[in-house]
């Protein structure tokens, strides 16, 4: 107990120890971002360094020292030295599934990066404008959204559009992918630490990183680093609201909102639970402010450059443990952004194989998939399973056919008849429509008829419904050159909107029966 808020150091030694922790695992995922924003979305290393990443280095910044002096402010009202502000940083989810499943399908359709670029600020302004409706709603989305239904919505992106497509890149060059990933499996998997308390993420890359380049300088291996210069400098925040606002009017940004609006609702009620994790290691936050901050440091991201929203980390007991307070929050926000805002980011590029971050990935993606089997009532595990089945479609659709067909010299529109036939093709693409928004109502629809909550469970299928009727799942159009084109509007996939419609009411007339004995 402390009676003076003078006596509240502003840096404790626990601090270091937080800062170094939260500060590698911010500077990895700006170098996924780098390079998956390169590779996949077709960026050049000077927007990257001169765009996207200062408006990260400023959202990032709002938050961290936000949260710095909330912590601050909580230690010297409840008269306590142990107080541990929220980690704070970009939303890992948010940044592959954006990539993912917007902006590098708008890079691959228009080979414009630049419009790629505008429909993922499209999207991180939505998912800011959610976290602030969220302020206010956010309990009201979490009565009525099963935790099963928007954990399996993400691991079915994490285990296969993560998992499965990275762990091949890894195991063609396993000299130098396979050593850094299992030492990454081992330190976060095996809760193992190592010696001078180093991060095992960051001591898993600079291992990797030394083996592969003494194996290159023996000419035993090659790999892939960057070969941009180094941009030294100050690249200070663009405004880029026309790039946000363009797209407001136009349907390439709206036609994503089966996958904008299932990240920002598990934002919103990820923030509410990491929230509770916080509550329940003795610092109590509220949540109104809390939510607020997130959304408006992810308003900041958009309008300053960056296509990726931030968030309240998951791990506030693991930074408590290590003796963290509100220092490490303030140290993590300063120099991650001085090293978005001069450059340094490319200096780490240049230096680590790409294999060596893979394991990252891998970890973050196979975690993601235990949780949503580990967080979540053992009767509702039937309902993840569930929800995994459209995110698999999604990826044979995307990740096998289309570009085994590409590499053949075939368009999909000539091998449709074939595939039909042995492959059964219409179906797989119409679940591979919109699948995230699908995954979060087939498990929805489950959790609540394993509850016997049959009135829940028809509402949801109403809501696939009119989410059918209107092109937000399964509706599609198959161009005559074998492009896969998105179809909104009314009536468009009344298959399937008829029959959601006729299962809903079965549902309901379950509950009715239910009620009457």
């Amino acid at each position: 107990m402390i009676s003076k808020s003078s006596s509240i150091a502003w840096f404790t030694r626990g601090d270091l120890d937080g800062f170094f922790g939260l500060f590698v695992d911010n500077l990895l995922q700006l170098m996924l971002m780098g390079i998956l924003c390169k590779l996949f979305c077709g960026f050049p290393t000077e927007f990257i360094t001169g765009q996207v990443l200062p408006g990260a280095a400023l959202s990032i910044l709002i938050g961290n020292l936000y949260y710095a002096w909330q912590a601050r402010q909580l230690a010297i009202s409840s008269r306590r030295e142990d107080v541990t502000a929220l980690p704070f940083g970009i939303n890992t989810p948010s940044l592959i599934a954006f990539i993912f499943l917007i902006m590098a399908p708008v890079y691959q359709e228009t080979k414009n990066y630049h419009l790629a670029w505008q429909a993922g600020l499209f999207a991180c302004f939505l998912n800011g404008v959610m976290e602030i409706i969220g302020a206010y709603g956010g309990d009201w989305l979490r009565k009525n959204t099963p935790r099963a239904a928007l954990l399996c919505a993400l691991a079915g992106v994490a285990i296969t559009f993560i998992a499965m497509g990275f762990i091949f890149q890894i195991f063609s060059n396993p000299l130098v992918g396979l050593l850094p990933t299992f030492l990454i499996l081992i330190s976060y998997a095996g809760r193992v630490k190592w010696p001078g308390g180093l991060p095992g993420g960051f001591l898993a890359v600079v291992i990797g990183t030394v083996f592969a380049w003494t194996l290159k300088y023996l000419g035993l291996v090659s790999f892939n680093v960057s070969t941009d210069p180094i941009l030294w400098g100050f690249h200070h925040p663009h405004p880029v609201p026309q790039d946000i606002f363009s797209f407001l009017t136009s349907p390439t940004g709206w036609k994503y909102m089966a996958v904008i609006f299932p990240m920002g609702l598990f934002n919103v009620i990820g923030s509410l639970q990491n929230l509770e994790s916080a509550e329940a290691g003795g610092d109590r936050y509220p949540t109104r402010p809390s939510l607020l901050t997130n959304g408006f440091a992810t308003l900041a991201a958009a309008f300053f450059g960056s296509a990726f929203p931030t968030t309240i980390y998951i791990g506030h007991p693991g930074w408590k443990a290590m003796g963290a307070r509100h220092g490490y929050s303030i140290l993590n926000g300063v120099l991650i952004s001085l090293l978005c805002l001069f450059g340094g980011v490319t200096l780490f590029l240049r230096l680590i194989p790409q294999e060596c971050i893979l394991g990252i990935l891998l970890w973050i993606a196979i975690i993601i998939t235990a949780q949503a089997f580990q967080e979540i009532p053992k009767p509702h595990a039937l309902a993840v399973a569930f929800g995994f089945i459209p995110a698999f479609a999604a990826f044979v659709l995307e990740l096998v056919v289309e570009p085994t067909l590409q590499a053949a010299h075939v368009s999909l529109a000539a091998a449709a008849p074939a595939l039909e036939e042995s492959f059964h093709l219409r179906g797989l693409i119409s679940l591979s429509q919109g699948f995230l928004l699908t995954s979060m109502i087939f498990a929805a629809i489950l959790v609540f008829v394993i509850e016997r909550q049959f009135q829940k469970a028809a509402y949801w299928c109403f809501a696939a419904s009119v989410f059918s009727f209107t092109g937000l799942i399964h509706a599609y159009v198959l161009t005559a050159d074998g492009e896969i084109l998105n179809q909104f509007g009314f009536w468009a996939a009344p298959d399937f909107g008829v029959v959601y419609t006729l299962i809903g009411a079965i549902l309901l007339g379950l509950y009715f029966r239910e009620q009457a004995k």
